[in-house]
């Protein structure tokens, strides 16, 4: 088995004082994995847990506000393409993923960010996806004339 330590980081109290935990904490924080795999000489973390409810709070909002963002900018670029670029499939991968990441925020963000923000988000969530709908009913009447039309030209 290999050698593991654990680390419990505070900036109170004078270098090298032993800091007693209360490790059941830990259940009620949020984790976080780093996802870079930049080698150097150091501590290598492998999972962080952060207890600190106001921390969690401004990391879960950041980390929902840009999601968000990326969302409604891929779904502007979408509503706004009028080439006929766009296919059902990405459509409907929008809308699958759309509706992950709202189950995300309800299930696992929803004790830490509160019932009143996640409800916001949830509405946002809501707005987007009736627009990625209404795109869909959209490219698919687009395409029901011209199977129709293909069709026709086929039988004569």
């Amino acid at each position: 088995m290999a050698n593991s330590q654990y680390y419990y980081i505070t900036r109170k109290g004078p270098m090298g004082d032993i800091v007693y935990f209360n490790y059941d904490r830990l259940d009620d924080g949020y984790s976080v994995s780093p996802q870079n795999n930049f080698q150097y000489d150091g501590i290598k973390v492998n999972k962080l847990v952060i207890i600190k409810n106001t921390f969690i709070e401004k990391l879960l909002k950041k980390k929902v506000k840009k999601k968000l963002e990326l969302y409604l900018k891929f779904i502007i670029d979408i509503i706004d393409s009028d080439t006929g670029d766009e296919d059902s499939e990405v459509l409907r991968e929008a809308l699958n993923d759309l509706s992950r990441y709202r189950d995300i925020l309800l299930y696992k963000y929803n004790k830490h960010l509160g019932a009143e923000y996640v409800d916001i988000m949830t509405k946002k969530i809501n707005l987007l996806e009736y627009e990625l709908k209404l795109k869909t009913m959209n490219f698919q009447e687009k395409q029901l004339p011209l199977e129709h039309e293909h069709e026709s030209k086929r039988g004569k």
